[in-house]
């Protein structure tokens, strides 16, 4: 098993199918590359040349970073690679206030990190009815 901070060699096609998998997004493999160039950190994990997991952070580098897109395929998972995803994103993110985003049926699984849920957030969607439905809201 392989841990690629860089986008060389990854078949961003896996990288899609991983992540809509988990109803994280709904990008082609050409889309999601041009995401990942952008994204300050990015870890892939990569077994016989397939995608297994994956994530990355937007930052500036200093001072605030934003963790997005974590995901480990099913057959995978309880294995720790999750855990060394996060481990990289923070280390690349180093001093950095981080914010971690999350689907809400993973919620609390960041809480061993120290990550805490915040009471002052906002997020502002395109498509707001569809992550309202997948329970991205707090209704109030």
């Amino acid at each position: 098993m392989n841990i690629k901070t860089d986008i060389e060699g990854i078949d961003f096609n896996q990288v899609s199918e991983l992540l809509s998998g988990f109803g994280l997004c709904d990008l082609n493999g050409e889309t999601l590359k041009r995401v990942f160039e952008n994204s300050y950190a990015k870890v892939f994990f990569v077994e016989a040349g397939e995608v297994i997991g994956v994530g990355r952070a937007i930052s500036d580098g200093i001072t605030q970073a934003a963790i997005y897109n974590i995901a480990v395929r099913t057959d995978y998972q309880g294995q720790g690679i999750g855990k060394k995803i996060i481990d990289e994103l923070l280390k690349q993110v180093e001093g950095c206030n981080v914010i971690l985003y999350t689907h809400p049926k993973h919620f609390g699984l960041y809480e061993h990190w120290g990550f805490q849920r915040l009471k002052t957030a906002y997020a502002l969607f395109p498509h707001e009815e569809k992550y309202r439905e997948m329970g991205f809201f707090e209704e109030i």
